[in-house]
């Protein structure tokens, strides 16, 4: 039976399961940061314009054809500073983090990727490039996940234990991801607080919910 996407409004209910974090703890804290700079949407790329939608370039809505330099440097200070200072506040203080990381991003700042890969860091793919999944045919998808993986190894050194597509999951995305296998989770579902498996296609697969 091929897999299908089903809405579960139900979950754990009123009874939700002991976690058992680590020591008794009562309370897990995931640190995430997304580093994604250089791998959205730009003129460079092809896309004909610079995204902007997380930025504060565009002003009061105003859309720019073409380039919008002040969001295509918005997206390089967190490349060029941002990473930097966040970094060093964890290697500060020896916290673990994941980083949603996107494989062409780890390709144009290789001191950012080697930084990442010192401070043993978790890596959650963020895809290759900073894209909506669910518009991309099921063998386009298929693709950009393994250029994923491959520019990961590339540049940090070894593959990524999650899977997180930056706009959302397609239909077809938990299967492709159960399908190459590696990963240890995905975060494609906002569902839950706790993670839970799911089985796609006779395979197990973890779900570990972005909230």
């Amino acid at each position: 039976m091929v897999y299908q996407v089903r809405r579960d409004f139900v979950g754990y209910g009123a009874n939700p399961p002991d976690p058992k974090w680590p020591d008794g703890a009562r309370l897990a804290v995931n640190f995430v940061l997304n580093y994604e700079e250089g791998s959205e949407p730009s003129v460079q790329d092809g896309e004909g314009h610079t995204d902007t939608g997380l930025t504060e370039a565009h002003g009061m809505g105003q859309t720019i054809t073409g380039r919008d330099l002040a969001g295509e440097s918005l997206f390089e200070y967190g490349s060029r500073v941002g990473f930097w200072r966040i970094n060093r506040l964890f290697r500060e203080r020896d916290l673990p983090m994941t980083i949603y990381g996107c494989g062409l991003a780890f390709e144009r700042n290789p001191e950012v990727s080697k930084a990442i890969r010192e401070a043993g860091y978790d890596i959650c793919s963020h895809g290759w490039r900073w894209i909506k999944h669910y518009e991309l045919s099921e063998e386009e998808e298929r693709e950009h996940i393994r250029k994923a993986i491959d520019s990961t190894v590339k540049m940090i050194g070894e593959r990524p234990s999650g899977w997180y597509c930056r706009y959302g999951p397609g239909e077809n995305t938990r299967r492709l991801v159960v399908e190459e296998g590696g990963f240890l989770y995905d975060s494609d579902y906002y569902g839950d607080d706790l993670p839970f498996w799911v089985t796609v296609d006779g395979k197990p697969s973890s779900s570990c919910p972005t909230r």
